[in-house]
């Protein structure tokens, strides 16, 4: 039946009635699916108040599949008094039916059956009247043909106990006739066009109402990941304090540029395979600025430029290894020495925002692979309160203001100081970057001139969103474990200023 057709029939049985008629009995009087009706009373809701309906819910028994089967075939009580011979069986031949441990409990406790526990080949069981009056049966069929109020509270909840019923309840539509009722149905207009205005017709036509209630459709299109959305934001406030983004698409670099040009010596742990990430092919990197190289050797084995170094010899063979970038600053020591190549020094202040590779375990607020955020400000006598006035600065627009700073050692700035913010789903202080002054050992041997000063920082991209979006695990956010789910129900993220 079509919908237009199933419309009309609705309503022609419905003129029929006095008071008002349930969707369920309709449904059945027409030989329908529920649903199917249900769907046409809808449609016709939306038409100009031709009916009414008011949803009712209606609590019914119905037979489970075990029961329709039980109903069929008899309980299971039953059955295993019907599989006894008049000369009895072996209980563990009767235990061996679909129904035999149930039903021999039953049968058991109805007085159905005995047991000669001293038969020759373990306990036989025999029967214990000629007949039975099988009840479990008779009640299920009384629920099939509609009886069920026939059945006490206590009989149907034993049923439910052995899965042979349940309650279901059914949720209908209790129709009536509305102002505008007609058995027919008269489509409404849902535009006024110009040529409806201009002879005049608009006047006996019936429009339908807008619904204002009615939720849009969503468009289709793609959806930012959290941790895009931030780094966005990030990127913005660094463009309003007057940063000039730095280029970091080398997300191979040399162990020169990445441990060696910071002041980092050979030996540090850092430098292991168990922190950092070698490659095999291609294994080494040859092209450096060879004067530049000569300064850095030298300050690391003998000293230099008011510093001691380290006293330990400096092999090219460490510096040439490559391997994939820990941290970004090794960035910002290429732009530092390209910066100290002109011939005027001019005030810089420069930032990054991209990937590095970490040999890390990986636990609720560490990854192998993150985002590192590194701000670089170089100017004639910076000191640590001009640090701490820019990361105040900084951390107000991210819209982070329970910060702590607690003084820390890097081999390339000094001082240095952690960053710490609160996590208020973690209920903790949780690092969120690292900060200092960058040595004269780093500075002087690229060919700055003294006096000149780097205060720098860095923080993890990860941590401040999981602190805004209130995630507690980091690999809810980034990895195979992300619910693609929260990337499109995450609002835009707002950083209060």
């Amino acid at each position: 039946m079509a919908e237009r057709e199933l419309q009309d029939a609705l309503l022609l049985r419905l003129q029929e009635v006095d008071g008002g008629a349930d969707s369920a009995e309709m449904a059945a009087s027409l030989a329908l699916d529920h649903q199917l009706v249900v769907g046409a009373v809808k449609s016709l809701q939306t038409l100009d108040d031709v009916i009414k309906a008011e949803q009712r819910s209606h609590k019914h028994w119905e037979l489970t599949e075990e029961g329709k089967d039980i109903l069929e075939k008899g309980s299971h009580e039953a059955q295993v008094f019907d599989a006894i011979p008049p000369n009895g069986i072996a209980q563990s031949e009767l235990m061996k039916l679909p129904s035999g441990k149930v039903g021999f409990s039953k049968a058991m406790s109805n007085k159905w059956i005995r047991i000669d526990k001293s038969a020759e080949g373990g306990p036989w069981i025999y029967k214990a009247m000629d007949d039975i009056d099988d009840s479990v049966k008779t009640k299920l069929l009384l629920v099939q043909q509609g009886k069920d109020k026939t059945l006490d509270d206590k009989e149907k909840k034993d049923l439910k106990k052995r899965k042979l019923l349940s309650e279901v309840t059914l949720k209908t539509y209790w129709i009536t006739k509305g102002s505008s009722f007609s058995t027919k149905v008269v489509k409404q207009d849902t535009d006024l066009t110009p040529e409806m205005i201009a002879n005049g017709s608009w006047q006996g036509r019936k429009f339908k109402s807008y619904n204002f209630d009615a939720q849009g459709i969503i468009p289709d299109c793609g959806h930012l990941h959290p941790l895009m959305k931030v780094r966005t934001e990030f990127r913005q406030i660094f463009l309003e304090m007057g940063f000039t983004e730095m280029p970091t698409n080398n997300f191979i670099e040399s162990s020169f540029w990445n441990f060696d040009s910071l002041f980092q010596p050979q030996q540090h742990p850092a430098r292991d395979q168990h922190d950092t990430f070698f490659l095999s092919e291609p294994a080494t990197a040859t092209e450096f600025p060879m004067d530049y190289l000569e300064r850095v050797k030298k300050v690391h084995s003998e000293g230099g430029y008011g510093s001691q170094g380290y006293n330990y010899d400096w092999k090219i063979e460490e510096a040439q290894k490559n391997l994939l970038r820990t941290h970004t600053t090794a960035v910002s020591a290429r732009m530092l020495y390209k910066l100290a190549q002109q011939e005027v020094f001019t005030p810089v202040k420069y930032f990054s925002i991209d990937r590095v590779f970490r040999n890390e375990t990986l636990d609720a607020t560490h990854l192998a692979e993150f985002h590192q955020i590194e701000g670089v400000v170089a100017d004639y006598d910076l000191t640590l309160g001009d640090l701490m006035g820019v990361l105040q600065q900084f951390f107000t627009k991210l819209g982070i203001t329970k910060l702590r700073y607690k003084p820390a050692f890097n081999p390339y700035t000094e001082p240095s100081m952690e960053i710490f913010s609160y996590h208020e789903g973690l209920k903790k202080w949780v690092e969120v970057g690292n900060s200092g002054v960058f040595r004269p050992e780093m500075l002087l041997p690229m060919g700055l001139p003294e006096g000149v000063c780097v205060i720098a920082w860095g923080l993890s991209l990860e941590r401040p969103t999981m602190i805004k979006y209130g995630i507690n695990n980091i690999r809810e956010l980034v990895g195979h474990k992300v619910n693609l789910q929260m990337v499109y129900d995450s609002p835009v993220c707002r950083l209060d200023c």
